[in-house]
């Protein structure tokens, strides 16, 4: 029988469960593979350069926009690499995969009737994409992306301008996420019930988040019915 983690959630205390995309209830393992193996490979094609110096010059470019809405952003790398990266991704396309369980833990969320609504940094056409993939589209009661609140979900504007359309209480709402300053933010931002997935790539080792409940795979915070 499963267990609940430590500090789990009391189902009863929570209305709205917020979840994000990659690396919570998808495998993180096909944005990994392709920002940092696929994309500096067809780099290194097009420009005629090693895999290593494609790596090289693309990692600092890289790390100059993390946490960012360009970061985030398939639009913004395609102008900046000069790649038609949304046929690349889509070439892609078959990888895209739910972790373990998680597909199971979203029905069960919906049957105890909590709202349910996805809250993703992932632009609109890699949602659509994935969603094309999976069909998970109609698990959800809302699906949000940052990019059109114009700012990512690591900054306290988001979660403001989120809750202007999406009116939870803070008190009674649950937020899973992989990314220790998406997590901060969301505490930050006041919501009681926050937790961590500390295995978001099915094919890295777990890596637990300092300073918040941690959970392998999201299944384990649903209680049994």
């Amino acid at each position: 029988m499963p267990t609940l983690p430590p500090n789990a959630p009391d189902w009863d205390q929570i209305d709205t469960v917020l979840l994000d995309m990659d690396g919570t209830i998808l495998d993180l393992k096909f944005d990994h593979q392709f920002w940092l193996e696929r994309v500096p490979a067809h780099y290194a094609l097009v420009y005629g350069l090693t895999l290593q110096e494609a790596k090289s010059r693309l990692t600092p470019m890289f790390a100059a926009k993390q946490g960012t809405l360009d970061w985030y952003s398939v639009d913004y790398w395609a102008r900046e690499l000069k790649l038609e990266l949304a046929k690349l991704k889509q070439a892609s396309r078959e990888h895209i995969a739910w972790l373990p369980q998680a597909e199971a833990f979203v029905h069960r969320v919906r049957a105890r009737g909590k709202r349910l609504a996805l809250v993703t940094n992932a632009h609109p056409d890699v949602l659509a994409l994935k969603d094309e993939q999976l069909d998970f589209q109609g698990h959800f009661d809302a699906i949000y992306s940052s990019h059109p609140f114009g700012t990512p979900k690591e900054t306290p504007e988001f979660w403001s301008r989120l809750q202007e359309v999406e009116p939870y209480d803070k008190e009674r709402t649950l937020f899973v996420d992989d990314s220790p300053s998406v997590l901060h933010a969301a505490r930050a931002h006041g919501l009681r019930w926050v937790y961590a997935i500390a295995h978001p790539d099915s094919t890295r080792p777990r890596r637990p988040v300092d300073g918040f409940p941690c959970v392998d795979s999201i299944h384990e915070l649903m209680p049994t019915p």
